[in-house]
């Protein structure tokens, strides 16, 4: 038996140490929050998709009673951004959560099935993409979102 071990390499920084690309982007995510529909959790999570020819594409957690039927933010951003903008890369995503009145203090990472669906639109562009997690107290930058799926599904 033979052990191994993957890591996953990231940045801890604040909001001035962003690009004014990426502050651009997290400003975004932190707006789209607005328009999230969740009268269950009370969790508003917002994300901001960066496209390579320079279009922002927002998109918002939406709750239903009939849980599982809601969708994540970044799912609702990504594939909107795909079917709109099909010839276009994802080159960055940026995501924020508010709840209590408050975004939240520390960032909060995409779900298994979030962070599938974006490692695949890495793998159709067969381009990394940048992944931001805004946090009130500090946020957290990934270079590439497989780095925090490594064992995923392959096609």
């Amino acid at each position: 038996m033979k052990k191994n071990s993957i890591a996953c390499e990231f940045y801890s920084l604040s909001f001035s140490e962003l690009s004014d690309s990426q502050q651009r982007l997290v400003e975004a995510a932190k707006i789209a929050t607005n328009r999230s529909y969740s009268p269950y959790s009370h969790f508003s999570v917002g994300a901001a998709v960066l496209l390579d020819n320079d279009v922002v594409i927002t998109g918002t957690n939406q709750e239903n009673a009939a849980y599982p039927s809601g969708l994540c933010a970044e799912r609702t951003a990504m594939f909107y951004a795909n079917s709109q903008y099909p010839d276009s890369a994802p080159v960055a995503i940026a995501i924020a959560a508010f709840t209590d009145g408050h975004f939240t203090e520390n960032p909060i990472t995409p779900c298994g099935s979030c962070r599938q669906v974006l490692v695949e639109s890495e793998k159709r562009f067969k381009r990394p993409i940048e992944i931001i997690l805004y946090g009130d107290k500090h946020i957290i930058l990934v270079k590439d979102v497989s780095a925090m799926l490594p064992l995923s599904f392959e096609f």
